[in-house]
């Protein structure tokens, strides 16, 4: 699976991170760095998640984040 992130500076000085291909997985973060470290996060949450409900993979699965 890889993930991608992309990033946008608010007007309010905060930094957001969505993660794309993942409806809604976006975070807030006071710097860029922040926002994405919070978002890869989430992305872990979201697929535990997903997996303990059986809707993820049940094989191996290796896990990349490219920032956009």
């Amino acid at each position: 699976m890889r993930f991608t992130i992309e990033t946008e500076r608010e007007q309010d000085g905060r930094w957001i991170a969505e993660v794309i291909g993942l409806p809604g997985v976006m975070k807030y973060g006071e710097t860029q760095a922040d926002a994405i470290a919070k978002a890869e996060a989430l992305v872990l949450r979201v697929l535990a998640e997903r997996i303990e409900a059986g809707e993820g993979p049940l094989e191996s699965i290796e896990i990349r984040f490219a920032a956009a």
